[in-house]
């Protein structure tokens, strides 16, 4: 079976799992009477290409007052007086079609720059083969940036929970436990699947989310670890 790179597939598929159901920020197909209805009902939303990667076309829209929208697009930062202006700027920025609206989670942040954590899951060759934990790093955004993926450099997880002053190793485990519990469920769709990079966020309550699984995940940011014994063990099952 094709392994389609598809946010609200994915979605679909984690969802169906009671663990895993709880621990994803409620997510709509981006349509003009979704986007208004969980308008009202959080203050704030992101919209994210169904396809998309790497942070790029991501939109936050917050509600300022009844009607008022502050929309920001990358660094960009734009006002829109009403929900009308805002469904017309879309249309025009071709954002209406192929996208998920989604509840914006409160990240846990390290000097006000929010923040979450990539961690890798893989299994050896053959559907039966057992899914791992094999490495994570924490993503801060740049500063003026919601997107963590437009970050510096990758720092240890348990690093940044120590900043963010919101958990310990404890956490941690709890949140390698849940990633691999996604790819048990994924790997049950997509029996050639092999290797998943979740993006999980921990919001300032200590809850623990999945923010999405991605299917060729960027081996990079492991080669500048300190800590390489984790690139190691990643290339490993990628052979094997």
């Amino acid at each position: 079976m094709l392994i389609e790179k598809d946010k609200w597939l994915q979605y679909g598929i984690l969802r169906h799992e009671p663990s895993l159901a709880v621990r994803l920020p409620e997510t709509q197909l981006l349509e003009k009477n979704t986007l208004t209805k969980m308008l009202l009902q959080y203050q704030s939303v992101v919209l994210k290409p169904r396809d998309g990667s790497y942070g790029r076309d991501i939109v936050f829209i917050r509600r300022n007052d009844a009607k008022a929208y502050r929309i920001q697009n990358e660094n960009n930062t734009v006002t829109m007086r009403d929900t009308d202006q805002l469904l017309e700027w879309l249309e025009q920025t071709n954002k209406s079609d192929g996208y998920i609206v989604q509840k914006l989670l409160q990240l846990a942040q390290i000097k006000h720059r929010p923040f979450d954590i990539r961690i890798m899951v893989q299994r050896k060759k053959g559907p039966s083969s057992t899914w791992n934990v094999t490495g994570s790093y924490a993503k801060v955004a740049a500063r003026g940036y919601q997107v963590t993926n437009v970050n510096n450099r990758p720092i240890p997880v348990l690093k940044a929970l120590k900043l963010a002053r919101i958990g310990d190793r404890r956490l941690l485990v709890k949140a390698e436990q849940v990633a691999r519990l996604a790819a048990i469920r994924l790997g049950e769709h997509y029996p050639m699947l092999r290797q998943v990079g979740f993006d999980i966020a921990v919001d300032k309550k200590r809850r623990i989310w999945i923010i999405e699984g991605n299917y060729q995940p960027d081996l990079r940011p492991f080669r500048l670890m300190k800590d390489s014994s984790m690139h190691r063990r990643i290339l490993w099952y990628k052979k094997n």
